[in-house]
């Protein structure tokens, strides 16, 4: 396992120590799958952040081809921004936990903004609004629970358990209500990386972790819905059925009783399918609705993995964060194996992020693997425990069919 850093040890991503899980060939297309979602959502981050907030007009005349230094960031060539940190982020708190602990989400960003923590410049840059807003807030109560804890140090209030936060009825959620940025949805993907067999349970948390900083139907919905296209994508599902008008119909047992907005429910009735992308009104903006859009609009006009991200990236604006988004379902779908090489081996920390997706696998595997069949003549019911350290062992009983 990877033994992630305390902020005080002011690591950056390249110098955090790496191991790799055992890998089952029979497995191997699905971590492929699982890697070429992470490993995308960092390239598309890298590819668009030397142009980020750049105008469409600007980029049909210096269209972006290549990783590149610059910007506004001033970054050099596959260096990523805010968008790969907060979804490094994320999958540190699923593997460290081994599940699901929001109070440990909403630490794992605060160290992240404002100490740098898995930055690739050591130094927290490009945050929303909204993620700010959130993030202040979530300190604000800290530090009333410091005083009320009689607490000194920040670590300690940052390792409470999860157990601990709940009996206290500490609120996880400090988001305003209006936050319809793309903020959550940029950083998404290693919640149903991670629990991916359970498509049902990663829907359901992907809604949860969202609204720990965009707190709003909109958002959850979202990246309950991004989240079910990133799962069905790992299962194998082509791109004309998980683009489909019934793709909500088919997979409707997925997404509990809750139904999705009606914009989110426009999007997947293919308001993206726009022959003529920018000139057709499909814009790379900041808001969720738009981001989701551009980045489905990518994944369906482009025909590989490059073509789309850099369609994603020269639509202009919020550059980075479209191809990013693009990058979590595209590298899904098409795997890593066929994002080109020459950007995996320039893409800054590859090694890590590597690695941290395999772990994804491996560890999401351990918490729900299936008991042994004994008997293969015959179906078994079995219940399997998915351990989730914020509430009791959720149950779910499957069947199985040889």
């Amino acid at each position: 396992m990877i033994k992630f850093p305390f902020p005080h040890e002011k690591k950056l991503p390249h110098d955090i120590s790496i191991s790799r899980p055992p890998v089952n060939s029979e497995n191997s297309l699905i971590v492929d799958r699982i890697s070429g979602s992470l490993i995308g959502l960092a390239i598309g981050d890298a590819l668009g952040a030397c142009v980020e907030f750049r105008s469409n007009e600007y980029l049909n005349l210096n269209p972006v081809e290549d990783f590149m230094s610059g910007g506004m960031w001033e970054l050099t060539a596959g260096q990523w921004t805010d968008d790969t940190s907060m979804a490094l982020c994320l999958a540190s708190s699923l593997l460290t936990n081994h599940g699901f602990n929001p109070y440990d989400q909403m630490v794992r960003y605060k160290w992240w903004y404002k100490y740098g923590y898995l930055s690739s410049t050591g130094k927290s840059f490009g945050i929303g609004n909204a993620t700010r807003q959130a993030l202040e807030e979530f300190q604000k109560r800290q530090n009333q629970l410091k005083k009320k804890l009689n607490v000194k140090h920040e670590r300690e209030i940052d390792t409470l358990s999860q157990d601990y936060i709940e009996q206290i009825n500490f609120d996880v959620n400090c988001s305003e209500r209006d936050a319809f940025g793309n903020g959550a949805l940029m950083r998404i993907a290693p919640i149903p990386l991670f629990f991916y067999r359970e498509p049902s349970l990663a829907i359901e948390l992907a809604g949860r972790s969202a609204r720990l900083t965009h707190d709003n139907d909109l958002n959850v919905d979202a990246c309950r819905y991004f989240s079910a296209l990133i799962v069905g994508a790992i299962s194998g599902l082509s791109k004309d059925n998980l683009l489909s008008k019934r793709f909500y119909d088919i997979h409707r047992h997925w997404f509990g009783t809750k139904a999705l907005h009606n914009d989110i429910i426009n999007i997947l009735s293919g308001s993206f399918k726009r022959s003529n992308g920018y000139k057709d009104g499909i814009r790379g903006h900041g808001h969720v609705v738009a981001s989701l859009e551009a980045a489905l609009w990518a994944f369906w006009k482009g025909k590989s993995f490059k073509e789309g991200v850099l369609l994603a990236v020269n639509l202009g604006d919020d550059t980075d964060t479209t191809a990013a988004i693009y990058g979590q379902l595209a590298g899904a779908y098409y795997t890593y194996q066929n994002i080109p090489r020459q950007w995996t081996q320039q893409l800054y920390a590859n090694s890590l992020i590597m690695s941290i997706s395999q772990w994804l696998h491996f560890s999401g595997y351990r918490q729900i693997e299936q008991p042994k069949q004994k008997d293969k003549d015959k179906d078994k019911h079995i219940i399997i425990p998915i351990i989730i350290p914020t509430q009791k062992p959720i149950y779910i009983q499957r069947t199985l069919v040889n």
